[in-house]
C-alpha cells in the first residue's frame, strides 16, 4: 500500500555490469573507493571584486562495508578529502567521516533503523553564515545520531524518528591574525518526529506529521552575541502518490515556529511545506521539480535563524546506458530575523556522468552560483563559476 516503485528514476536503475563487485569478507562486503577531482574555480573568495580565480585538486579516499544478510542490514563507513589549493594555500583543508547505520527488521513491514556519524569539514567561501573577514575556511566538527521506527499494518502506517547533532566550530582569524571567535555557534539541536500515514488506495496515502525541536547553544561562549537558545515545531500534511508508471512524489503544506528565549530576537513563524514530484516521460528520462519552506539557524550577529525558501528543478537523461546528463536549477530566498538582510541564491549546474566499466567513471560538471544580498545589514554579492572533472575508481 506504501511502495512507489513503478517508475525507476535513471539515477537509481539499477546497472550490474556498472557496479562495484565489492571484496567479500564473512557476512559483509567491503566497497573501496577513490576519487581525484580538479576543478577551475574564478572566484575562490566569493567576493564583489577583485576576484581571484584557482586550480583545486581533491582526492577522495573511502570505504564501505555492509551487510549481505537476508534480514537486517548494517553497514559502517569511513572517508576522507584533501583539499590542495595551488595558489591560495589558505584554502588548504582536510575533511573526514566515519559512521554507522543500521535496520532491525522485527517483523513484516516494521523495522527499527538506527545510526550515528562524526564530520570533521569547513564552511566553504560561499556560505551565508560564514565569516567573511577569515583569512582561512572556518572549520567545524558535527556529531549527529538518530533512531526511528516504521509500524505498517493494513492502510495504516506509523512512522517516528528522533535526532540529534552537535556543532563544534574552531574560532577563524583575520589576515592581520585577529582572532574571530566562532563560539557563540557552538549548539545541539534535537528533534523529534512522528507521522501517520493512510493509505486511500495502493497508489496515494494522505497524512499528518509533527516534528519539534530544541536548539540549545553553548552557555559558555564568550562572545558577546545574545544566547540564540530556541525552540519549535513543524506541523504537516500531506499526500504521498503515485501515478503509474509515469509519476511519483510527495506534497505537504502547514504551519512552522520558531521561538527564542532571548528578547533580542524575534520569533519566526508562518506558512511551510515541503513538495518533490517525479516525473517520467520516458524510461531514459526523469524531470524532478522540488519546493521547501524552513527555518534555519544563522550564524551571524544580530540574527538567531532565517526564513528559507527554495524552489529547483533537475533532469537527468540517459543518453547512452553508461552515459548520464543533467541538468539543474535551485533559486533560493533567506529572510533573516532580528537584522534587515534578504539574500537570494541562483544555483545553475550542467554535469556529465560516463561510466567506463564497473571500476572506473569520470564525470564533469560546469557550475555557476549568483548571490545579491539587500538590506541594512546585506551580506556579499558575487558570482562564481566551477568548471571541474573528477575520476572514480572503485571495486
Amino acid at each position: 500500500m506504501f511502495s512507489r516503485d513503478r517508475g525507476v528514476g535513471v539515477r537509481e536503475r539499477s546497472r550490474p555490469e556498472y557496479e562495484a563487485l565489492g571484496i567479500p569478507t564473512g557476512g559483509f562486503v567491503v566497497f573501496p573507493k577513490i576519487q581525484v577531482d580538479a576543478e577551475y574555480n574564478d572566484n575562490v573568495f566569493a567576493v564583489e571584486t577583485n576576484k581571484q580565480d584557482d586550480v583545486i585538486f581533491r582526492i577522495r579516499p573511502e570505504v564501505l562495508a555492509e551487510s549481505d544478510w537476508s534480514r537486517h542490514y548494517v553497514q559502517a563507513y569511513g572517508r576522507t578529502t584533501f583539499n590542495q589549493n595551488v595558489d591560495f594555500d589558505s584554502e588548504n583543508v582536510t575533511e573526514w567521516t566515519v559512521g554507522t547505520s543500521g535496520r532491525l527488521d522485527v517483523v513484516r513491514g516494521s523495522n527499527i533503523t538506527g545510526g550515528a556519524e562524526f564530520v570533521h569539514t569547513f564552511e566553504p567561501r560561499t556560505s551565508t553564515n560564514t565569516a567573511q573577514t577569515a583569512a582561512s575556511p572556518i572549520e567545524f566538527d558535527m556529531a549527529s545520531a538518530y533512531v526511528g521506527a516504521v509500524r505498517a499494518v493494513g492502510r495504516i502506517r506509523l512512522s517516528g524518528r528522533a535526532d540529534v547533532r552537535s556543532f563544534d566550530y574552531d574560532n577563524g582569524r583575520t589576515a592581520a591574525g585577529a582572532a574571530i571567535d566562532q563560539s557563540d555557534r557552538n549548539r545541539t539541536v534535537y528533534n523529534v518526529a512522528g507521522r501517520v500515514d493512510y493509505a486511500v488506495s495502493p497508489a496515494t496515502a494522505v497524512f499528518g506529521q509533527i516534528t519539534g525541536n530544541d536548539r540549545a547553544y553553548d552557555s559558555s561562549a564568550t562572545s558577546i552575541v545574545p544566547p540564540r537558545d530556541s525552540s519549535g515545531y513543524e506541523a504537516l500534511v500531506g499526500v504521498n502518490f503515485e501515478l503509474g508508471a509515469v509519476s511519483r512524489g510527495e506534497v505537504a503544506a502547514g504551519y512552522i515556529s520558531q521561538s527564542y528565549d532571548d528578547a533580542a530576537y524575534t520569533d519566526i513563524d508562518g506558512f511551510g511545506g515541503r513538495a518533490q514530484i517525479e516525473w517520467f516521460p520516458t524510461e531514459l528520462t526523469t524531470v524532478t521539480a522540488s519546493v521547501s519552506r524552513t527555518i534555519q539557524d544563522a550564524g551571524i550577529i544580530g540574527a538567531a535563524g532565517y526564513l528559507s525558501s527554495e524552489v529547483g528543478g533537475k533532469v537527468d537523461h540517459e543518453l547512452l546506458r553508461n552515459l548520464i546528463l543533467t541538468a539543474q536549477l535551485t533559486y533560493n530566498e533567506d529572510e533573516y530575523n532580528g537584522i534587515d538582510r534578504n539574500d537570494q541564491r541562483l544555483n545553475a549546474s550542467l554535469s556529465g556522468t560516463y561510466l567506463i566499466n564497473r571500476n572506473y567513471g569520470v564525470t564533469t560538471s560546469l557550475a555557476y552560483i549568483d548571490q545579491a544580498s539587500d538590506g541594512a545589514f546585506s551580506g556579499p554579492s558575487y558570482d562564481v563559476t566551477r568548471l571541474y572533472v573528477s575520476l572514480v575508481a572503485q571495486f
